[in-house]
Formats: C-alpha cells, structure tokens, sequence
C-alpha cells in the first residue's frame, strides 16, 4: 500500500524513499511490513494499517482476497468435520426416523402374517402433535398480533408512545410484510413437539430486501459431539438446499462469489429424509438442487488473524460464517460474525433453539423419545386385536379332500346358500373350523392402559369434568387445572423464551437495515423517529408464560374476581373486566370498557358531559383546576341540573364520580400551590425518590404546606365575611349599626362645632385678658415711674437706685401676667383632653355594640 505526501499543491508525488531524504532529521519513517506504515514528524504522528487508505469493507466477501489454496485446504476440512459431526449423532437419527413412522401417516400394506393384515397406527403421537401445534399457535399468533412491548427505563409519555408505534410497525412487519412467519412458525410448531428440537434462522434476505425468519428441521442443524448451547458452540453448519437459479441471484447481488458452478451432486439421501418421504409419499427423482453447508465456525484464517495492541498474533479463532457446496467444496462466502464494532468480537447469532424438553446434549427431547415406546405398544395390541376380530367373523379351517365347493375359496355372502358336493359321510364330519377366539378382553384393557398412560405423560389426557363438582370453588378448579397443565406450561414458558430471543433477532434487523421512516403515519409522533422508537424499547411476545391455554388464564382471571366481590373498594374492577375480555379474545375491548388511563385531556364542560353520560373522567397536571372546580362546582350546585339529573336511579353514582373527580382537580390544585411556595416543580408522582431526597423534600414541604394554609385561611375568612354581608338579617343589623353610627357622627360633629366654638371664645376671652393686663402693666409702669419720681424727690434717693428697684417691681409684675397666663392655657388643654377622651369613649362603645350584632344569632329582626 503507498502513501503520498504533497510538499505543495500541484508538486508531483514523492516516493517514500525521496520523501525520507527531503525531511527533516526529526521526520521518521517507520514500515512495519509492505502495507503498514507509521510516520512521526514532530508531535504529529500518522499511523496507516491494512485496509485503512482503500476503505476496506467490513462486510466484505473474504473468499475474493484470500488464496484459493489456502481456501481449498479450509473447505477440505471443514467438510470432512461436518462428516464427522454426522456420524456422531447417528442413534439419534435412528430414533428420528423410528419416530416418524409411529406417526401413522401412511397406510401399511402388510403381508405377515398373511396378506391383508391390519396395518393401521395408534395416533397416540399424532394426536400429541396435532393439539400442541393448534393450541400453541393461538396463543403465540392472536389475531392481533403476536409481539408487544416493554418500556426500557423509566415511563414517560414520549415511550409510551413510542412503544405503541414499535408494536403497531413489528405486528404489521410479521402479518403483513413477512408472509412467510405464520406458515413457518406452524411447520416448527407440527415438527417442535415430535422430534424435541426445532430451529429458526433470522437473517436479511439480500433477494427480498428484507428480514426473514425460516423455520429449520432439527436434522439439517448439525452441532458437534459434546455441544450442549448454540451460543457458545465453536461450530454450527445448516445444512441448505438451493437452486442454480437462487444461488445465481446471490451471486448477482454481491452475496457469493461468481464462481462457474459445478454439476448438482446426487447423493444418497439419509435416512430421516427417506422416511419422510415415504411417510409424505414423495420422492426425489426429479431433485436438482445444491446442497450448500453454511458453517459458523471459529477460525484463524491466514490474512485475517487476530492481533494483540502490540501487532503480536495471538492465534485467537475468531468468528465466521464460510459456505460451500457439498461435494465440490467450492467455497461461495467467507464474512466475518461479529459487529464492527465490537471490541470482544463476540459471535452474532442468526439462529433460536426452540426445544420441547431441554435434555442430555444440544438436542431436546421429543413425543419420539418420550411415548415412542407407547405408540409402538399401543399399535401392535391394536393390530392383534383387528386381526383378531378378522379371524374371528372370517375364519378358515380343514376340509377332507373329496368335500367340493361351489365358488372354492370365495368367501360367503351374507345370505348367501352355496352347493357343496360330499364324497362320503356327513357335512359335518369334512370340514373342520379352526378355534379362532374372539378379541381379547385382556388386551383390550391393556391398550387401554397403556394409551391413557402414554396420554396422560404426554400431557393430553382430558380432564373429567365429571369428577368435578360444580359448586367447586374457583380456587379448586385453578388448582386441578394448574396439576393437570403443568407440564405443557412449563413447554409454554420455553418457547416463550425462545419466542423473544427471535422476536429481538427480528428488530434488531429492521433497526439496523429497514427504512428509517414507518410505513404508516403514526396516531402520535413522527414517521422518522423508527431507529430512535427501535432503542428504547424491548420486544416480548404476547403470549403468557404462566398460562397454557386460555381456559386457565380464565380460570385465573375468575378467581381474582371471586375475590375482588368480597372487597371490591381495593381492586381496580374496570381494569380487571377488560383484562378478562382481552383474555377471552374480545376485540377492542378498550372500547367497551373504557379506562381513565385511555382519557385525553378535556374541558370542563365535555367533562360534565362524560359525567351525565356516565363515562370515566381523568384529571392531568397541565390544566386549569380552579376553573374546572368552578365549572363542575357549578354544575353540581345548578338547581335544574339538580331537579333532573336527581330523577335519575344511578345519580348517586354519578355524584360520586363527580366529586371523585373534583378532587383529583383539588389535588392537583393543592400541588400548584406547594410547587408555587417552593418556588419549583415537584417530581412526578410515580417517580421513585431516594430517602435523601425525600426526607429534604419533606421538610421543604411542610413549611410551604403552612404557608398555603395561613392562604387559605386568610381566603376562608374572607368568603365567610362576604357570605355573612349577603344574609339579609346581618343587613339589617349593619343598617341599624350605620344609622347608629350616624347618629352618633353628627353628635360628635355637634360636640367638635361646640369645643372649636369654646375654643374660639377662650382665645378671644385670652387675647382680651391679656390686653387688659397689658393695659394694666403700662398703668402700673406709669404709676410706679411716678411713684418713684415723687419718693426721690421727697427723699433726696439716688435716681439710680431707684430706678433699679423700680425695674424689679416691673419684672415681678410681667413674671406674675405670665404665670397668669400659662394656668389659663393649662386649663384650657386639660378640657380639651377630656373632651377629646369622651368622643373615643363614645366610638369604641359603637364599635361594641356593632361587632355584638354582627354575632348575634339569627333571629327575626326588629320591626
């Protein structure tokens, strides 16, 4: 492999070599082998591996590299392992084919111990088969549908969707698209419970452009001694038969190698595929297809080894899937059996194991191996008995040799007189019957013994209802029911579980290599969303694996409603009405009896309508629940709605719903309220919360909870107010209160007009009193100064002197007209104080006598 490293945009390509010389001391080269490079140029490093630079193919077909040596020797081998692998399981195909003609299928023509003796078959194991493959298919095919679905995770809305779109596109792929699932899951089902093991392959099927599931004869699975699990067996081969024509289509799709095809090789025909034959009446003279093995096998193949971190070989098999044609041991496929991806390499597997019962090795125990040995008794006590009862009503004996007959050996008719010429003597003494006795007694008690016993381990004996008493309790039926079912439920949880393992196969195909968009426009969700819808889900089978048929799951279903009559407040009785109808095969039952779960969100008033039709109603998270308390509150409180709706006899009922319903709104309603104090959204309610979590929760809780009852505290006294203002006794009692109150407002208006008046004359009395006394201090200056003139004069006093003391009789007299003064207004505040307490005295003693009518009890009011 080359590589070419540009220096500049149009510089023609250097060689490795050249490139080497016109680098950098510190550019490094490294060639592991011709087609592995490592180039180190500073911190940049760039690694180039086989298959990396031609973008090599993952699922390539190997057998166009590989040497064809190399592959002759592998093909060699690889047959003669096969071979080695049939030899070892030949006592297994001798009861195989032991077991098919104990089937009866076909008529025996015997001729021992004469010609014409009875040849018929004790149906024993037919008639096994037959009920397994009818009632099997029923409950693994209802009608609509085989497959259901299982959230992966936590619910949400979103999955539930999805799931429903999963199993609406899986149960239109497997009734619609694949054609072929029914009829080959009944051809496993008719060969499942005779040979013990059936197989299924799962594939892409390149010729149809999509996935396939096609039923395998457990003889055409060939295992190697000692394999005991298909999932870690080391070598697996199907043995296939195609036509030219299907292998040149596989060839012109890319699948085989285009190789020139050798001559369709007639080969002997083992002997499980002669019996068939013989059993079927055909035959293979006109045969002629190839027969191709397709081994899964583990492989060290040379070119394609396993390889450690290092690039070390470790001589690690790995797993793959090689064909060839018998015979020729041309090899048409070599490809690789784990995902790209995968780091372990792990095999994928294309194959499921259906067993009737698991046994020693690989191979499940069938009807061959359990009751063979009674079918095989059943029929020869059933022979000797018809024999019998032929020689019985037909017998032959001696005649002497001179008695002639008209007709010889001709039988005699009923009726019927024939000549008959005697030699000598009597009749009588010429002929001498044989003493052929009648049928047994004996064995035919012993047939039928060994036939109930063969039935009855073969778990299809019926059961005798006859022994069962029809005031039986529901209990007891289950458990004679459960005893008699036992085994085949035990065969039903297996191919249950081996019904999903296919089912996975099957999705995992259409996820991977179907359209990315479903073929229908989904009821919710996108076309586009398939692969995404494909991961979140997990598909399992509709089938129960608890219960075999359906009379037990009815069985089942009674008892539980047996018990829900004795307390039926605790059971969920729609939801278990309409599992009984889906039980007894009912189609949409979600119609008849609807659930809450299946309502859509509606208005208030489509939900009073569902109330008065009696319908379920549902309250969600998202709505407006005061509103819809409002409206339903309405509604209920209406008194025409009251007056018709009560004539009805189920109104009782319908209240009860109604106010059920109320409250699922209340409670929502309530949860509004905590999320808005907590200031963010609760979990869900189904959600699981950790203990942590929900003890912080919880305390969170409680105070917004205290916080929302002071609220609504505040708001039932509010409304109380104002529904006490409507009673139209409070109003007039709050009428008489107002007159009252206005009586006593123009009183204390009066009184505050006659205190500003007072106030008003006792300033105006003040203002004139102070000017007398202002009048009367100027007069007792002019008197004093005079008085003080007069005196010095008489007295020969200082003027100074005098006119000092004369000062301190005028401050005496100004210090006494203030005093005068400040006790009149001092007086004055204090009446107005009192008067002022007086008014309040007079208010609150209104306000008690307003506040005792309003709590007075109802009564007529005063005239």
């Amino acid at each position: 492999m080359a590589t070419n490293i540009d220096k500049a945009l149009y510089q023609q390509p250097q060689g490795i070599e050249e490139l080497a010389q016109d680098q950098p001391e510190d550019f490094e080269i490294e060639i592991i082998d011709p087609e592995e490079v490592n180039i180190r140029a500073g911190d940049l490093e760039l690694s180039i591996k086989p298959g990396e630079e031609d973008g090599e193919d993952f699922n390539a077909n190997l057998a166009e590299e590989m040497d064809e040596s190399a592959m002759d020797l592998m093909a060699s081998d690889l047959a003669d392992d096969i071979d080695n692998d049939k030899n070892s399981r030949k006592d297994w195909e001798k009861a195989y084919t032991q077991g098919i003609k104990l089937l009866g299928l076909q008529y025996e023509e015997r001729t021992e111990p004469w010609n014409g003796a009875s040849g018929v078959f004790h149906p024993m194991i037919t008639e096994a088969v037959v009920r397994f493959q009818s009632e099997t298919i029923t409950e693994m095919f209802p009608a609509q549908g085989p497959v259901r679905t299982k959230i992966i995770g936590k619910e949400t809305t979103q999955k539930k969707e999805a799931a429903q779109r999963v199993e609406e596109d899986m149960n239109y792929q497997l009734t619609e698209v694949m054609k072929e699932f029914r009829p080959e899951q009944e051809r496993m089902l008719w060969s499942l419970p005779a040979t013990g093991s059936a197989f299924k392959k799962v594939y892409e099927d390149p010729n149809l452009g999509r996935q396939v599931s096609m039923f395998i004869p457990a003889e055409d699975i060939v295992l190697p001694y000692g394999a005991t699990d298909m999932d870690t067996c080391y070598r697996v081969t199907h043995v296939m038969r195609k036509t030219k024509n299907e292998i040149l289509k596989l060839q012109q799709a890319g699948f085989y190698r285009d190789i020139d095809l050798p001559d369709p090789t007639k080969t002997s025909q083992d002997d499980i595929k002669k019996a068939k034959d013989k059993e079927t009446g055909f035959n293979d003279l006109n045969d002629d297809r190839y027969t191709l093995y397709e081994c899964h096998v583990d492989l060290d193949l040379k070119g394609f080894e396993d390889k450690d971190d290092d690039g070390e070989e470790t001589g690690i098999a790995l797993p793959y899937v090689v064909t060839l044609i018998k015979g020729s041991n041309d090899i048409l496929s070599i490809r690789r059996n784990w995902k790209e991806d995968d780091e372990y390499r792990l095999k994928r597997q294309h194959f499921v194991h259906y067993q009737y019962i698991p046994g020693f090795g690989a191979y499940g125990f069938g009807l061959f191996h359990l009751i063979g040995g009674f079918a095989k008794s059943a029929t020869s006590i059933m022979r000797q008995l018809v024999d019998a009862g032929t020689l019985s009503n037909l017998p032959g004996g001696l005649k002497s040799r001179g008695l002639r007959i008209k007709g010889d050996d001709t039988p005699i008719a009923p009726g019927e007189f024939r000549d008959v010429d005697i030699g000598s003597g009597a009749l009588r003494e010429n002929i001498l019957p044989l003493p052929y006795k009648e049928p047994s007694a004996v064995l035919a008690q012993l047939l039928g013994t060994i036939v109930e016993e063969g039935r009855r381990f073969a778990a299809t004996a019926d059961m005798k209802v006859s022994d069962m008493s029809a005031q039986a309790p529901v209990g007891t039926t289950l458990a004679l029911l459960e005893r008699q079912l036992k085994v085949m439920t035990a065969v039903q949880a297996r191919l249950h579980y081996t019904f999903k393992q296919e089912l996975g196969l099957l999705s995992i195909i259409i996820r991977d290599n179907a359209s990315p968009t479903y073929n229908f426009d989904p009821e919710h969700g996108k076309r586009s969303a398939r692969h995404e819808d494909y991961e979140n889900v997990d598909i399992i089978p509709v089938s129960d694996p608890n219960a075999a048929t359906m009379s037990q799951r009815v069985v089942q279903y009674q008892a539980v409603i047996q018990m829900a009559q004795m307390a039926p407040d605790i059971y969920d009785l729609p939801q278990l009405h309409r599992r009984m109808l889906e039980v007894l095969g009912i189609k949409n039952p979600d119609k008849l009896i609807p659930l809450p779960d299946d309502e859509k969100p509606k208005d208030p008033v489509s939900e009073n309508m569902a109330m008065l039709r009696g319908e379920p109603m549902k309250a969600f998270m998202h709505q407006d629940h005061e509103a819809h308390i409002k409206v339903h509150m309405s509604m209920i409180n209406d008194p025409l709605v009251q007056q018709l709706v009560g004539q009805n006899p189920k109104a009782p009922m319908m209240q009860a719903a109604m106010m059920a319903h109320v409250s699922e709104h209340v409670g929502y309603l309530y949860r509004q309220k905590i999320e808005q104090q907590l200031g963010m959204p609760l979990p869900p309610e189904d959600e699981k919360l950790p203990p942590e979590i929900e003890l912080a929760l919880s305390g969170m809780m409680a105070q917004a909870a205290g916080q929302v009852l002071q609220q609504s505290q505040g708001q039932a006294a509010q409304m109380q107010a104002q529904q006490q203002a409507q009673d139209p006794v409070i109003q007039m009692q709050q009428q008489e209160l107002a007159i009252k109150q206005g009586e006593l407002q123009i009183k204390a208006q009066k009184t505050q007009a006659d205190i500003m008046l007072a106030q008003k004359k006792l300033a105006a009395d003040a203002a004139a009193k102070a000017d007398k006394m202002h009048l009367e201090e100027k007069k007792l200056m002019v008197d004093a100064a005079d008085k003080a003139d007069r005196n010095r004069a008489s007295q020969g006093e200082d003027p100074q002197v005098a006119a000092a003391r004369a000062q301190q009789e005028l401050d005496a007299m100004q210090n006494r007209t203030v005093m005068a003064a400040q006790q009149h207004n001092q007086t004055l505040t204090h009446k107005q104080q009192v008067h002022r307490q007086n008014l309040e005295h007079q208010r609150e003693q209104a306000a008690i006598r307003a506040e005792q009518a309003r709590n007075k009890p109802e009564g007529n009011p005063k005239k």
